[in-house]
């Protein structure tokens, strides 16, 4: 069976944690990917002559493997990566960590035993049955390794990866289309380790040829391993100072053109003018200004604008710091915005980017119509992302909303606009998207004069519109006008308001209709869902569902298309995912097996069991057990569901009883352990005894109260005890039918397992969580309105006086009085 995405994803992770404690995560990963890739190329490409990599004999993961415990392990692993890495032009590329460093992996035998378990994890792998297509495992594997190394980098050392949620919105909004031709060119001057350029090529149908240039040899060398396992062999990286040296040049030695430009620069480099002429440069960058000396934003832009086409296209990640500050950034910023290259501009979330928590733009420049351009569209994409650990992330929702807003320039309130260059320029070109978006939530006004004298204003109940369009008759089952004009009165108490909405007809027609919605999403996709095969791609699979669950949302009543879509590709990324991939490698045949983990000694085991069958422990890859349970034996479930109910009475009645007579006077105090814990076994000793009774030489007497509380726990100790026998015996007798039944499985009825069980219930679930959480954001408002003006003020003070009176004739009849 191939591996499914999760499985892999722990196991290199538990590789990593093999190298923990000698180095750090940004010289770890290196140790990691190395393998990773060498595992990779030998499973695809061992024995193929036509392979895009040659794997000589004696270059293989297979003969790591025959290294493990051999005393020159580290060498030897060094030696085989630099065989490969001759072999293919790889050298400085695959062999970049140093196998046999003793200050990183241990001396002697510590070395030896860490190499051993790092070569076996990934032995435990088979990478062969899984494509290096769009769709690759390994290539979203890398990436997230990479993803996972920069987290735990620390500050100064994750700048080798921009988080794959924005390399996905710059993807998108770079203005790749269709019709994008193969031989148009796309270019990094700052690749990293080329996720974003990667992320670039596969919105690209026909391909693209990919450019691009990094400082760090370490991170160059994860670029060119990345471009491989996501299948773009020919993709062209080099290392080297693009600002000082750049690579890409002419015959003339004019700066090379390409058809877009990707980039996220190290935000605010300081040392960018090392090597460079900035009044005389050989290339003219920087003709629309000279950047600070100890600021290079705007030098990586320029340097970006010299290398477009006449008709080019970029977009590059910049910090705000771009678009407002002073002085020689804010006479380059003019030129650009005279001159029409900036297209749009994005405000991202703060803390999105490993290395820094400030917040980010994504500056989006356009050659084509330039001098033509006569405004900025704007987007505040700030207040949309999900906490993830320390960091803040970007969800695909969000990812989704700023991409379409963007392409189809849709002007929404608090969130996106198109600026006139006549505003912009009337605000001294300052380019603070605050200064034209106003995205902050409106204040919550208090009505002084419904505090005063009672009622609630119509202006808060007025500004849930939305809500009475679609709830008409649910206002006046909540409210009524009152004696004031201006306010109204609350008809129902507001702890009753939430079931008022959730019980009124016009709820349910509400909460059926959007469902009606999905299900007729449901119902187009069945098909398509149950003829998953062999070879399809799961990611075109969940483009297709997704994008159509969307369109069907968009004219929806109170739901945000976006919040369903996010629940699709939550379930997606958690469980969905998986299923699909194992579906396309193994067909719906998976769905019988049932794989026995085996753990050899000295290991933990690092799944957990969905069955158990005496020792033997059972993983269901597929279909969990529970599946099996409700389509098949519900009535046993059912069966062992009242046995255990009335096992758990038992218990409750037996804890209760102990309690109550358990303590120092107590009719089951002689029955106490050392531990104060009343044992089956103290009760039936005294029991026994049925009157003089010595124990650890002290003489106890048993009453005949006493004598029957015993007999009475004892009782309870034996029921407890034969249940749990009957319920064991039973649960054992459905792990068995369960374990029978996976066997007699039909292709019909894993697909309705899969389907129409699993998936399709657990989404319409979530659906109808998300219809219920809408309406309870109006519950919520109303109680709110209610219970702030229950009690004007009047009836306060009158509330006050009087316990305050009744205080004082408290304290009279007292003999004291209160000045």
């Amino acid at each position: 069976m191939a591996v499914k995405k999760t499985e892999l994803y722990r196991s290199l992770w538990a590789g990593c944690d093999e190298l923990r404690g000698g180095m750090d995560a940004s010289q770890y990963k290196d140790y990691v990917l190395t393998l990773l890739f060498l595992k990779y190329v030998s499973d695809k490409y061992a024995g193929d002559p036509d392979g895009i990599i040659i794997v000589p004999d004696g270059a293989s993961f297979q003969d790591l493997e025959a290294l493990k415990g051999d005393k020159e392990i580290g060498d030897k692993i060094n030696q085989i990566i630099g065989n490969l890495a001759k072999e293919n032009d790889l050298d400085g590329v695959i062999n970049v960590a140093d196998f046999n460093d003793e200050d990183k992996l241990g001396k002697g035998k510590e070395m030896v035993d860490r190499l051993s378990k790092l070569v076996g994890i990934f032995a435990g792998l088979n990478l062969s049955a899984n494509r290096a297509e769009g769709d690759d495992l390994l290539g979203d594997a890398y990436e997230y390794l990479m993803r996972h190394f920069a987290t735990e980098s620390g500050k100064s050392k994750g700048q080798f990866y921009t988080p794959a949620e924005v390399s996905r919105v710059l993807a998108k909004v770079v203005g790749i289309t269709p019709e994008t031709r193969q031989d148009a060119t796309v270019y990094d001057p700052t690749c990293g380790s080329g996720s974003l350029l990667l992320k670039v090529a596969d919105e690209a149908p026909n391909g693209l040829t990919i450019y691009g240039q990094e400082m760090d040899n370490a991170t160059v060398a994860l670029a060119r391993m990345n471009m491989i396992l996501h299948d773009y062999p020919t993709a062209d990286i080099w290392k080297g100072n693009t600002l000082a040296s750049p690579y890409w040049k002419n015959s003339d030695g004019s700066l090379k053109t390409f058809d877009f430009a990707v980039a996220n620069p190290p935000f605010s480099y300081k040392s960018w003018s090392h090597g460079i002429n900035i009044i005389k440069d050989e290339f003219n960058r920087f003709e629309d200004g000279a950047p600070p000396d100890k600021n290079g934003d705007y030098a990586f832009l320029l340097h970006i604008l010299k290398s477009l086409k006449p008709r080019g296209k970029a977009a590059v990640i910049l910090p705000h710091g771009v678009l407002f500050r002073g002085n020689a950034e804010a006479r380059i910023r003019q030129n650009l915005l005279r001159k029409g290259y900036i297209k749009g501009i994005i405000g991202l979330p703060p803390n999105l980017f490993y290395g820094t928590g400030i917040p980010a733009c994504i500056l989006v420049i356009d050659n084509a119509d330039a001098d033509s351009r006569q405004g900025v569209f704007m987007v505040d994409a700030s207040q949309g992302f999900i906490k993830d650990g320390n960091k803040n992330r970007l969800r695909s929702q969000d990812i989704h909303k700023i991409v379409d807003v963007f392409t189809h320039q849709m002007e929404l309130s608090g969130y996106s606009r198109m600026v006139e260059l006549a505003e912009i320029a009337a605000n001294d070109y300052n380019l603070n998207i605050p200064r034209y978006i106003d995205a902050s939530e409106p204040e919550d006004i208090h009505d002084l004069s419904a505090h005063l004298n009672g009622g609630i204003p119509q202006a808060d109940i007025d500004a849930l519109e939305e809500y009475w369009r679609v709830f008409p008759q649910v206002r006046s089952a909540l409210f009524a006008p009152s004696h004031r004009p201006g306010y109204s009165q609350g008809l129902v108490a507001a702890s009753q308001v939430a079931a008022t909405i959730l019980n009124h007809p016009e709820f349910k027609a509400f909460a059926d209709s959007t469902l009606t919605l999905y299900q007729e999403w449901r119902q187009y996709h069945q098909g398509r869902l149950k003829g998953i095969g062999i070879g399809d791609k799961p990611k075109e699979v969940i483009r297709v569902l997704s994008e159509d669950l969307l369109a069907r949302f968009a004219g929806a009543e109170l739901l945000d298309k976006y919040d369903i879509y996010q629940l699709l590709m939550d379930y997606w990324a958690e469980t969905m995912q998986d299923d699909v991939y194992v579906l396309v490698q193994d067909g719906w045949e998976v769905g019988k097996v049932l794989r026995e983990l085996v753990v050899k000694k000295g290991e933990k085991l690092r799944e957990t069991p969905d069955l158990l069958m005496g020792k033997k422990k059972y993983k269901a890859d597929l279909i969990p057990p529970g599946l099996i349970v409700a389509r098949y034996f519900a009535d046993k479930q059912a069966y062992i569901d009242k046995l255990q109910a009335d096992l758990d009475g038992v218990t409750q009645e037996l804890e209760g009883l102990i309690e109550e007579h358990s303590g120092e006077d107590g009719a089951l105090s002689d029955a106490q352990t050392d531990g104060g814990k009343v044992t089956k076994t103290k009760v039936k000793q005294l029991i026994v005894a049925n009157g003089q009774l010595t124990i650890d030489g002290s003489e106890l007497s048993v009453d005949g109260e006493q004598l029957s509380i015993l007999e009475q726990c004892l009782e309870l100790f034996d029921l407890e005890a034969e249940m749990k026998r009957v319920v064991k015996e039973a649960q054992a007798s459905l792990d068995k039918a369960v374990f029978a039944q996976y066997g007699k499985l039909t292709e019909a009825e894993i697909k309705g397992l899969v389907v129409d069980d699993k998936w399709q219930k657990t989404l319409e679930a979530a659906i109808s969580g998300e219809i219920e959480r809408v309406t309870q954001q109006l519950a919520n408002r109303v109680k709110t309105l209610e219970e702030r003006y229950a009690e004007p003020l009047p009836q306060l003070v009158q509330e006050v006086e009087m316990l305050s009176s009744k205080v004082d004739e408290h304290l009279r009849r007292m003999g004291l009085e209160w000045n």
